[in-house]
């Protein structure tokens, strides 16, 4: 399903929080330079249809209802709008709004693989300024276009190292013509996000600890004042 969105949208999806029944809600941004294959790579993931040329405009976000190791998961994939190479990068919504981030660029482009660094560096910089959860987001650098190898710009080298250098992971492949490793990619992105919504549920103490715990700290340091 595909829906033009408003840029305030992502903060109101953000504010409807995680869906109830068992349902995992879980958030992907697509993230890259014009041209890379965004779009591409996400219409390829939910269809198995790849379309060749494509240009918009319009912020969207697509979902899909999928099961995952026995696990249902209703899935958003934000793609905005073509992102230029030049000018302010803001991703203000985006790092509020997304679990996981997919960055995308083109092999045969050095440009977008400079934007895509830029993205990596702005991820990463909110991070760690910001709420350090570095860890707990599933980022995953993704070099697109591999049918076009012989008009390379970019060396599978260069993209591991910058994947490396910012603790994400990171492959190869050709929307065009590598549905399979598309669909991993993404089954990568979901399983990484929601093992660490399982640890977060482990960490967080349960309703009668929290209670517990909070009454011991009132009460129980008042009998030591006494």
């Amino acid at each position: 399903m595909r829906g033009g969105v408003a840029r305030g949208a992502l903060k109101a999806r953000r504010r409807q929080g995680r869906r109830g029944g068992g349902m995992a809600e879980v958030k992907v941004a697509v993230l890259g330079g014009s041209g890379a294959g965004k779009s591409a790579l996400a219409v390829r993931f939910l269809t198995r249809r790849f379309i060749g040329e494509y240009a918009s405009s319009a912020e969207c976000i697509y979902t899909k209802h999928l099961c995952l190791d026995g696990r249902q998961i209703h899935l958003e994939i934000y793609d905005p709008c073509s992102q230029p190479h030049r000018g302010k990068l803001s991703l203000t919504d985006e790092l509020h709004w997304a679990d996981g981030f997919i960055i995308v660029y083109d092999i045969s482009n050095r440009a977008s693989f400079a934007f895509a660094k830029a993205l990596l560096y702005r991820i990463r910089e909110s991070h760690i300024r910001v709420c350090k959860k570095m860890v707990e987001s599933s980022i995953f650098l993704v070099g697109n276009k591999q049918d076009l190898c012989h008009m390379r710009e970019v060396g599978w080298d260069e993209g591991q190292k910058l994947a490396i250098d910012n603790k994400c992971q990171f492959c190869e492949l050709s929307a065009a013509e590598h549905y399979q490793e598309v669909v991993a990619m993404f089954t990568k992105v979901l399983r990484n996000i929601t093992s660490s919504f399982k640890l977060k549920e482990k960490r967080r103490p349960s309703g009668s600890k929290s209670m517990a715990k909070l009454i011991n700290n009132v009460f129980g340091k008042r009998r030591k004042s006494v």
